[in-house]
């Protein structure tokens, strides 16, 4: 049997009842941010006249809540499909970022098990999937754990499609949704999940070079092309430091 066959056969590639708990319990902390999140996005959803089945339909294929926060501003009567469709694309340009830097612990996942993994990959299970890799590298190999990574995603993406949706049927009844600070829920659980995987400035620089270039740009030119310029330059840097 080959070394890749070995691999995929490993107990850490396997969803074991054990590994799959482990991963719903640490997804507990971060919910708790994500549910004002969702309640802010699906209430702004239902002021631009979505209905509750149409937000959730938006949020379960498309299971990123900056590009979605992005599309409801976007959105007026009738859509401008071809804007909306080009501002997700751009928003969700990091994905490129994150998925290269789990490469590397899903080279022993057939295509068909990495592909339906990585569509459940948001900002807070790609950072804590990757912290957990990390601090298993010492101890075990495979260091990725699949079981743990679905459970994690899954309660995630259980959570959001449905407060979302809750937050799309009582939106009417929440009024000005910016008056309760929701919108600063995700900025605050990303930072807690970045402090958890620091490693010092060195090792920081590429978040810190892609950090400046997207502020810089949010500041200097209209749009969300700082979502892009800050992921490229992230990546530059990233390549240079490797090279």
């Amino acid at each position: 049997m080959s070394e890749t066959e070995l691999s995929v056969t490993h107990p850490a590639y396997q969803c074991s009842n054990r590994e799959l708990a482990r991963g719903a319990k640490a997804a507990v902390p971060v919910l708790i941010g994500f549910i004002p999140f969702a309640l802010a996005l699906g209430a702004q959803a239902a002021q631009k006249g979505l209905s509750v089945q149409q937000i959730a339909l938006m949020t379960g294929l498309n299971f990123g809540g900056g590009s979605e926060f992005a599309a409801i501003e976007l959105w007026s009567s009738p859509p401008q499909i071809l804007v909306i469709v080009a501002m997700t694309l751009l928003v969700n340009s990091r994905h490129l970022l994150m998925g290269a830097t789990l490469a590397p612990y899903l080279r022993g996942l057939p295509m068909k098990k990495a592909l339906p993994s990585l569509f459940f990959m948001c900002d807070e299970s790609w950072a804590m999937g990757l912290a957990d890799a990390r601090q298993r590298e010492s101890r075990t190999t495979p260091t990725f754990s699949l079981a743990y990574f679905l459970g994690l995603s899954a309660c995630l993406w259980l959570t959001w499609v449905a407060f979302t949706a809750l937050g799309s049927a009582i939106g009417p009844l929440l009024g000005d949704i910016h008056a309760y600070g929701f919108d600063m829920a995700f900025a605050a659980v990303f930072l807690v999940l970045l402090r958890g995987m620091w490693r010092g400035v060195h090792a920081a620089m590429p978040w810190l070079f892609s950090l400046g270039t997207a502020a810089l740009f949010y500041l200097l030119i209209p749009g969300g092309w700082y979502v892009l310029a800050g992921t490229a330059a992230g990546l530059v840097w990233a390549y240079l430091w490797a090279k």
